[in-house]
């Protein structure tokens, strides 16, 4: 019953959302197209449910030879090297433009993946989508991510993001699955919220 509830809640939700976020959609891919480039959309294989790779949605919030920048800016900061294999996230990304960087403020750059939720790939509360480079260190803890389908939020999310170790973000994730209910993803939903707002550990 809970996971019947929970798909209705996803389909309903996103569809209302995205009629409500239609206009700053607009907007954004507006200022994608003037600051940035024509490519408004960033598209990345993740690991969803039973394992399986699908494509995850976002805007393009990173320049075009974003390799070459990550490049040469590990080899020009050697200490971002551990920063990088530990978390695959930078805090001051230099690859990241300075418009993207106000989408990723206000978590603005996911409002695609409510597409993701439509199709069935995502849900609006469950663990952060991972890369597949990502999964051993899930360790054991990767039956329990791939059982469900991974969220837009989480308790992850809520709970310090990026301020977090990477250890914490899979206990966070491990706990989730484990203790998943409605009451759960609503309070996850609502904390969301201001943890949006206030920016908190959002790079």
């Amino acid at each position: 019953m809970y996971l019947l509830l929970k798909s209705i809640f996803d389909f309903l939700l996103s569809m209302i959302l995205s009629i409500i976020l239609f206009p700053i959609i607009l907007l954004i891919i507006v200022g994608l197209k003037i600051f940035t480039t024509n490519n408004v959309f960033f598209v990345h294989r993740r690991v969803g449910k039973k394992g399986k790779e699908f494509d995850l949605y976002k805007f393009r919030t990173m320049r075009s030879n974003r390799t070459d920048i990550l490049n040469k800016h590990l080899l020009q900061y050697p200490e971002k090297k551990i920063e990088w294999s530990e978390n695959h996230k930078l805090k001051d990304d230099p690859r990241v433009t300075s418009f993207g960087k106000i989408l990723r403020d206000y978590s603005l750059d996911e409002i695609p993946q409510l597409f993701n939720i439509l199709l069935g790939n995502m849900s609006f509360v469950g663990p952060r989508p991972i890369v597949k480079d990502e999964i051993c260190k899930y360790g054991s803890s990767f039956n329990l991510y791939k059982s469900c389908k991974p969220g837009l939020t989480g308790l992850w999310q809520v709970s310090g993001r990026n301020n977090t170790s990477y250890q914490e973000r899979v206990d966070y994730d491990s706990y989730y699955v484990k203790n998943r209910s409605l009451l759960l993803d609503f309070k996850i939903l609502l904390k969301t919220i201001p943890v949006v707002l206030s920016k908190k550990g959002a790079y």
